[in-house]
């Protein structure tokens, strides 16, 4: 394990399936851990507090915006979103690698202050499949889809601004091209 552990920022459009991509590389990859978003929008189903979020109300993310809790926060498709700067920090300096799932503005607040963080981007197969996956996942309005459609268009032009580019069109070949991105940049860390 190195002496400092390295920040992995993984960005895409809104149902392109990072979430999917980071929850099974963290399972195949050792020294490396999850930072867990805070955010203000209400859970899906099947999510869990503490694991897949924070949930929070719109007041308790502000007071801990005030007291400096958050290396970035963000406005995210109406709800609100806060990386935790303790928790980045100091497992960082544990020599423990650590993924956060953010978004482009996220990204670009995180590589500010961490220079030498490897950023990823992931690719939705098509726009059109893009579409099907937030639509067959059932928990967004038709505004909010069109909403997202949106900024996905805007994102998808960000992609090359990242260092690393990832096509989810096949889940197991993704994750192997995310575990050998991290595997270069961390050292051999698979279990």
């Amino acid at each position: 394990m190195s002496s400092k552990g390295k920040l992995f920022i993984i960005s895409a459009p809104s149902g392109a399936g990072k979430t999917t991509l980071c929850q099974k590389v963290l399972k195949q990859v050792k020294d490396i851990q999850a930072s867990i978003s805070y955010t203000t929008r209400p859970p899906r189903p099947n999510e869990i507090q503490g694991k897949d979020y924070f949930f929070v109300t719109e007041t308790q993310f502000e007071h801990m915006e005030e007291n400096g809790d958050f290396i970035e926060a963000a406005n995210v498709h109406g709800a609100l979103y806060g990386q935790s700067k303790r928790f980045i920090e100091s497992t960082l300096s544990k020599g423990i690698h650590v993924l956060a799932n953010v978004d482009i503005q996220g990204a670009k607040t995180l590589k500010k202050k961490f220079p030498d963080a490897v950023t990823i981007f992931i690719h939705p197969p098509s726009f059109e499949e893009l579409k099907k996956r937030l639509v067959d996942r059932k928990s967004d309005t038709q505004e909010t889809i069109s909403k997202r459609l949106k900024i996905a268009e805007l994102e998808l032009k960000e992609a090359s601004h990242y260092e690393f580019e990832i096509v989810n069109d096949d889940l197991e070949r993704a994750v192997n091209d995310l575990i050998k991105i991290i595997g270069i940049h961390a050292g051999d860390s698979k279990k």
